[in-house]
């Protein structure tokens, strides 16, 4: 309503509020602020609360005079507008901002601003006399900006702010070109081709199941195989508050220094790989900005566990197996950690052993102190390390979350969509869409499957194993794995009809057995991974009981024949060899301890938590009296030990998961240990569960709830 009132009615009344303009940009002391503008400030003052009340008064007069066919306005209602106008008005002599800042404001933001002086006053108001008020504000704060750009000073102080402004953008330009390496120069031209050398190598993800013995076949691009995990965050009492929960873009907006921490296969080294080439291809979103136009380095501890010392900047590409490490300039890593552009990723402090882990502290504290403005992120599984670890050191602790059904069904589809992508018949893609739209009614079907889905890695195993066999799916975790080796090591050149590759025939439990005894090498002596030397000298050792496979010489045809058609696999670098994921070195190298009979060794190392998975695993391979027998030490040792009793006694209870079979006794003691350590729910809710489960079993027979 007030928009249409003429200008003319409005600019005499709002001039009054100011006082008489000077000449010039007024510089000779400060800028003037617009509190120094009004009537009813300094030592001139030509108004007073009474004389602003009264050009309140007039402008709602004349608004109304000049709109008959609006709606009345109410004498009550026409006081509180005049009140809150006045108010409103009179906050002009608070604001702290020049004209010029007023201006690039605008009227919405200035009215908005003035108005909280009203909120009292306007609180209690009919809607007409709200939208009058309103109106009135938005007007005058149109006029008003309109005094300021007229006042003769307004163009000269502009002239002045946006000099300024440009000389400050300089400076900051000057001091973000000063951390960039010159154009043309060493440093910039290695840059450059070093990010791309880490978008390639790290670029495209190994999708598990897809032709793994080709390589090259089966992997995806990371940007579009990737998916968002979810993060929880650590409250000061250690629990987990199922409250705060992110995406992994939310979780670390804003944070400089990262725990993660998830369980084996949960998605920690894919997300390091994905900052990794994010940072590279300089394609974060508006949440990750910060880390736009850093250089990242991937720093894996696995392949530290034969060194006696962790590298200096200058080794870290060494240490990650790069091929460009003898070509980066003299310092160039010191000099990028050191301007704030670094991104530090280092993964598995799980993967290396527990006396190392103080050393490896130690080295972040010296990496954090050097390179303060640089960004952290350490992975490790939950055990390995007690939170707060480097709580000291600035770093915040996140736990990576299972997946949730969407993000299952997510999972599910990108797997099948990797698999479309390998194929060009029309008959084959057809039959991945329908094992496609069977596991998604499987998994909801099937609560215990869906539960083992939820972890990334044996959500792969699943979507492998359902297209390799038709659709039948084994039930149990242990299950899952042995049919897993079975497809990788079996069926895939079978089916494809590969016969006899580089000249060797190996059975399934041949090359079970050759790759049980390197991995339960690499599990004694606390490694990732080895030597292909050594992993050769491991296979020529066992071959004397395989007199029909090849001669003694033949020990690297046969290690060659392993990590090209096995899939189990990798080459890390290239004299070095690892497994594809340590879940399955866990498995193999549980499978060679029960078969040598160690399970004293295998209690007796149930305090490490690198052996956590492999004891579990035991306990699944083991026949029911060595089940039972290793079980029973578990809880002996606990007991003997006070100190480590929680670990013991829950890692028996855990293991149970994989006891298909266990003498009742051996099984009560374990409940028995965890029922001292689980805290018991109040009795008030113990009695909740007890009508529940009375009216379930009523349901159950069959009688009327």
């Amino acid at each position: 309503m007030a928009a249409r009132v003429a200008s003319t009615l409005i600019k005499p009344l709002v001039a009054k509020l100011f006082v008489r303009e000077e000449n010039g940009a007024d510089l000779v002391s400060k800028p003037i602020r617009v509190s120094k503008l009004v009537s009813w400030h300094g030592q001139k003052r030509t108004l007073d609360e009474r004389d602003v009340r009264k050009i309140s008064e007039k402008l709602i007069s004349r608004t109304l005079a000049a709109n008959p066919y609006e709606p009345a306005v109410h004498d009550g209602d026409r006081i509180a507008v005049v009140d809150a106008l006045t108010k409103t008005l009179l906050s002009l002599g608070d604001l702290e901002m020049e004209d010029v800042q007023a201006v690039h404001l605008g009227h919405v933001e200035l009215a908005r601003k003035l108005s909280r002086a009203a909120d009292d006053s306007t609180r209690n108001m009919s809607a007409d006399a709200t939208n009058l008020y309103r109106s009135l504000v938005d007007v005058c704060c149109l006029h008003i900006l309109q005094f300021f750009t007229q006042r003769s000073s307004f163009i000269p102080a502009t002239l002045i702010t946006q000099t300024r402004m440009i000389d400050e953008t300089m400076r900051r330009m000057e001091v973000l070109t000063a951390r960039l390496p010159a154009p043309r120069s060493q440093d910039a031209d290695f840059e450059q081709r070093y990010l791309e050398h880490l978008g390639l190598k790290y670029g495209k993800l190994a999708i598990f199941g897809l032709d793994l013995s080709a390589p090259g076949q089966a992997r995806w691009p990371l940007d579009t195989a990737y998916l968002s995990l979810e993060l929880s965050a650590q409250n000061r009492d250690g629990g987990v508050s199922a409250t705060h929960r992110f995406r992994v873009e939310g979780a670390l907006t804003g944070k400089h220094r990262v725990v993660l921490r998830g369980p084996a296969g949960s998605g920690k080294t894919t997300l390091a790989q994905w900052l990794a080439v994010s940072a590279a291809q300089n394609d974060f979103d508006d949440e990750l900005a910060f880390l736009r136009g850093r250089v990242p380095f991937i720093l894996p501890l696995r392949s530290l566990a034969q060194e006696s010392t962790l590298p200096t900047a200058h080794k870290f590409l060494a240490m990650a197996g790069s091929m460009l490490d003898g070509a980066q300039p003299q310092g160039w890593a010191d000099r990028v950690l050191h301007s704030g552009r670094g991104i530090i990723l280092v993964d598995g402090i799980d993967e290396i052993s527990e006396s190392k882990r103080l050393l490896t502290k130690r080295w972040l504290t010296e990496l954090t102190e050097t390179y303060p403005r640089t960004f952290f992120l350490v992975t490790t599984r939950p055990s390995a390390v007690p939170i707060g670890w480097a709580a000291d050191l600035g770093f915040v602790e996140f736990d990576l979350l299972p997946l949730n059904q969407r993000d299952v069904d997510k999972f599910v589809d990108r797997w099948h969509d990797a698999a479309l992508s390998t194929l060009g018949d029309v008959e084959e893609r057809a039959e991945v869409e329908q094992y496609r739209a069977a596991l998604h009614v499987t998994l909801r079907r099937k609560p215990d499957l869906y539960q083992l889905a939820t972890n990334p890695l044996m959500c792969s195993v699943i979507c492998a194993l359902h297209r390799d066999r038709h659709s039948q799916l084994p039930e149990g975790r242990m299950d899952l794995y042995a049919a897993a080796l079975r497809m990788l090591l079996v069926r895939r050149d079978k089916e494809r009809e590969v016969i006899a590759p580089e000249g060797l025939h190996l059975t399934e439990e041949q090359q079970v057995q050759l790759l049980q005894r390197l991995a339960y090498w690499l599990i004694r002596n606390g490694r990732s991974e080895a030597t292909q030397a050594l992993a050769v000298r491991i296979i020529r050792e066992r071959l004397p009981s395989m007199p029909r496979v090849v001669p003694l010489d033949g020990a690297h045809q046969v290690f060659r024949h392993l990590l090209l058609r096995s899939g189990l696999l990798r080459e890390p670098t290239l004299d070095t060899v690892d497994f594809i994921h340590r879940t399955f070195q866990d498995y193999l190298g549980a499978k060679a301890a029960v078969e040598t009979s160690d399970l004293d060794l295998l209690a007796k190392n149930a305090g490490d938590d690198q052996w956590e998975d492999v004891i579990r695993m035991a306990v699944g391979h083991a026949r029911e009296r060595e089940r039972g027998e290793l079980l029973r030490k578990l809880v002996v040792i606990g007991d003997q030990r006070p100190s480590q009793r929680r670990r013991y006694h829950l890692l028996a209870a855990a293991s149970l998961e994989n006891a298909t079979t266990l003498d009742p006794a051996v099984r009560a003691e374990v409940m028995s240990r965890a029922a001292f350590l689980i805290p018991r729910p109040p009795e008030r809710r113990r009695r909740t569960w007890r009508r529940r489960a009375r009216w379930s079993s009523m349901c159950c027979r069959g009688r009327p709830t």
